[in-house]
């Protein structure tokens, strides 16, 4: 039976790549949204019409909390 490959060996340029992919696909879906009509069975308002932007906002999320951010060990860090 086939597993999924728990490590994966992903540089700096490759998330950035899959992150702006991601951003890219959900500015055209939302866009699609805002040009289809609404006269189909799901009107845009309901969740059901949102979930692909919901489900690609998440996983954008998910990608970002995986991140570290530099702060210094030494020196008080100062945000900005």
């Amino acid at each position: 039976m086939a597993r999924y490959n728990v490590n994966f060996e992903l540089s700096v340029e490759d998330m950035e790549l899959i992150e702006d992919a991601l951003r890219r696909a959900k500015r055209e879906y939302a866009e699609s949204l805002i040009k289809t009509p609404s006269n189909d069975d799901a009107p845009i308002g309901e969740a059901s019409a949102k979930e692909p932007a919901r489900r690609i906002h998440d996983l954008l999320g998910r990608l970002h909390n995986q991140k570290v951010f530099y702060r210094p060990k030494r020196s008080t860090y100062i945000g900005g």
